[in-house]
């Protein structure tokens, strides 16, 4: 018995619906020039309040709009209907480099975020419960999921990796294609019940599911007593780990004295001659404020365990916690992710819209796997996994009561 089930009425894309997910945008102007120039876009639906016609209501307020919105787009044929499906997905970047996944639903009652607790899907970093509320929120109002939890299959991935690129190399044309911005090709191909759905469902719960993307969509399933939730499963041979960066607002006081305080925690600052980019490799974070830019080994505590020692860990426990004094969900942090270059962070500082950028190296595959099989929690905001699940292809709806 696999954890792993076909969507029971599933709505599949007829194009023009794909869009990033939510939470993948540094700025919030990005979703409303996005949306106003693709209104199909499901984008509409999950960011309502950044819709060019909803701006300044809440994202509470804005729900109402979100419903009109998806029940247009089906009206209009933007989604057409499909039962008891699995859908193959495969994304292809620009150089030819193919990633492969499953849409599909899988049992919430599986879930597990913590050492101890039993489940076969292991939810791996802390989340910002506001946003894991408007994800409730929207999925009781539309009724429908939009967006996949990325996992990623760690027993059984090599066969479902060839089991996956068999299918799709010999499904036909796809049903729909999607091109998001970075110019990676999305393509689906629903699957009807039967021996080869079946197979792709059994390699797709063989073996512990990590989530890859989509912490606070899990948690929202959760939350919203949902059975089932809606996801994309992959392996580990189509995914990679880019830098997760972050911008700071406001500082609270001029970055010699940052700079002072993070000598008095322990931490080693060199200046360097370079502008700063991703380190190119852990132990060292690179900061860049004021036109210069700093190479900074922050001090881990005695005893420290393998996800304390995190560069991302140290970032938002000694810079952030211990000498700026703020929360992780502080409004003046910017979580940043690798679709942003290093130079478009420090152009974010000699812009004057940012005054501090912090420049972290990527975990390895490897390691992210190793961490959450041993059940530890990985900082907030610590893996960009490259490609990602994209929103608006594939959507699950919910048979919950009106509220």
């Amino acid at each position: 018995m696999t954890i792993v089930h076909p969507i029971p009425q599933a709505w599949i894309t007829a194009g023009n619906t794909g869009a990033q997910n939510y939470d993948e945008f540094a700025d919030d102007a990005e979703i409303t020039a996005i949306i106003d120039a693709n209104p199909d876009s499901a984008l509409g639906v999950e960011m309502p309040h950044r819709a060019p016609d909803s701006l300044g209501k809440t994202f509470a307020d804005s729900l109402p709009d979100a419903v009109e919105r998806l029940a247009r787009a089906r009206a209009q044929g933007r989604y057409l209907p499909a039962e008891d499906t699995v859908v193959l997905y495969r994304i292809t970047e620009p150089g030819g480099r193919t990633a492969h996944g499953m849409f599909c639903l899988v049992d919430t009652d599986q879930i597990s975020s913590r050492a101890g607790e039993p489940g076969l899907v292991i939810r791996n970093e802390d989340v910002f419960i506001e946003k894991v509320r408007e994800r409730v929120a929207l999925a009781e109002a539309t009724r429908t999921l939009l967006s996949p939890v990325l996992l990623m299959q760690t027993g059984s991935g090599d066969e479902l990796q060839a089991e996956l690129v068999a299918a799709a190399t010999t499904a036909g044309p796809a049903a729909a294609s999607d091109i998001d911005g970075a110019g990676r090709r999305h393509e689906i191909w629903p699957l009807p019940p039967g021996e080869q759905a079946d197979r792709l469902r059994a390699l797709a719960g063989g073996g512990e599911l990590v989530v890859a993307d989509g912490n606070h969509r899990s948690l929202a399933a959760q939350i919203g007593g949902l059975a089932r939730f809606l996801a994309v499963i992959t392996t580990p041979a189509s995914v990679t780990i880019d830098p997760y960066h972050r911008l700071v607002h406001e500082l609270g006081m001029p970055p010699a004295a940052l700079l002072d305080r993070l000598r008095e925690a322990g931490a080693t600052v060199e200046l360097l001659a370079d502008p700063p980019a991703t380190p190119p490799r852990t132990g060292t974070v690179h900061l860049y404020a004021a036109g210069a830019g700093y190479a900074v080994a922050l001090p881990a505590p005695p005893g420290a365990t393998v996800t304390e020692r995190l560069d991302h860990a140290l970032v938002e426990r000694v810079l952030f916690g211990d000498v700026l004094g703020f929360d992780p969900g502080d409004k003046r942090i910017r979580y940043i992710g690798g679709d942003y270059p290093a130079a478009w962070l420090r152009g974010e500082v000699d812009g004057g819209r940012a005054e501090l950028a912090v420049l972290v190296a990527p975990v390895s595959v490897d390691d992210f796997i190793a961490v959450n099989l041993a059940r530890r929690k990985m900082p907030r905001k610590s893996t960009w996994f490259t490609p990602k699940a994209r929103a608006g292809l594939v959507l699950a709806q919910l048979n919950l009561p009106r509220p």
